[in-house]
């Protein structure tokens, strides 16, 4: 039995379950049933519902072989983990911020000042890097509130769009730590259970094809030699034969190729001008290496 941490609420749930949906292993149920237990399409492979929190630590002490949670959670319990996969969401930035009336213009304005975070250890670790030394402050919610009531002159706190530090009137001066969700696996797990690492193939799949499009065409037997100079596929396209029309006798052959979704635009218009023609652009589910 496989043992998967995953969190149970927040905004790393929905993403989650999406993506281990996507790569073959649905979850039966879900966290809302309020069970803490819940099964995949693989009777080998058990979900355990937690605070994204504490999955580092159930990963490291074994109460869960697998988990997904964020690098700066990872980070911050300093985690005897194995990380093997930046799973491309739920990115965060933890900056510094100070209010918008202070002097303060840089980390080192702060030297024998409080920081208040909800990230202790990260937050130590920046002002050593930087030779500043600070007073941390550790709190556990509402950290934007500390300055305006004198609990501490400045905070380490998560930032997405800068909405929340605007409201309370402050000012970012520095990022100190950008984090995505990884899946992590307990080292001892890792070495004696070889589906953990079917699981990270899964989910690579998953990843590796949202970057992608495949690319089908007709393309003119003369127009063959540029449409290859177009297309940057993954191995070189796949070219095959196709009857004849009856009303042009024309020679024309279908070509596939896999390209990344970031350059669909350009390559289709240099497509159309070399002669492809009749083009399809489909999304792609997985790509297995």
């Amino acid at each position: 039995m496989i043992r998967i941490a995953i969190p149970n609420k927040g905004r790393l749930y929905e993403p989650t379950i999406s993506i281990f949906k996507d790569s073959g292993l649905p979850i039966s149920g879900g966290a809302e049933s309020r069970k803490l237990f819940a099964q995949t399409i693989d009777p080998d492979i058990q979900i355990l519902f937690a605070r994204a929190a504490d999955i580092p630590e159930y990963v490291q002490d074994g109460a869960a072989d697998v988990g997904v949670t964020g690098l700066d959670l990872i980070t911050e319990r300093g985690a005897k983990v194995e990380t093997l996969l930046d799973l491309k969401f739920g990115k965060a930035s933890l900056v510094l911020a100070v209010p918008e009336d202070s002097n303060f213009q840089k980390a080192q304005d702060l030297e024998g000042k409080k920081i208040a975070t909800e990230f202790p250890e990260i937050t130590s670790q920046y002002f050593k890097k930087l030779g500043v030394n600070i007073e941390v402050i550790t709190v556990s919610g509402a950290c934007e509130m500390t300055p305006h009531v004198g609990i501490a002159d400045a905070i380490v706190d998560i930032s997405s769009s800068g909405t929340t530090l605007m409201i309370n009137r402050l000012k970012a001066i520095d990022a100190v730590f950008s984090s995505t969700v990884y899946l992590i696996a307990n080292k001892e797990s890792l070495r004696a259970k070889n589906k953990i690492l079917d699981i990270k193939t899964a989910l690579e799949s998953v990843l590796n094809a949202k970057q992608r499009r495949y690319l089908m065409m007709n393309v003119p037997e003369a127009s063959l030699k540029a449409v290859k100079e177009v297309l940057p596929g993954m191995s070189g396209p796949t070219v095959m034969k196709v009857e004849p029309s009856k009303l042009s006798g024309e020679a024309i052959l279908a070509v596939h190729a896999v390209v990344d979704a970031d350059l669909i635009f350009t390559i289709v218009n240099k497509l159309k001008k070399v002669g492809a023609k009749d083009i399809l652009v489909v999304p792609i589910e997985r790509i297995m290496p």
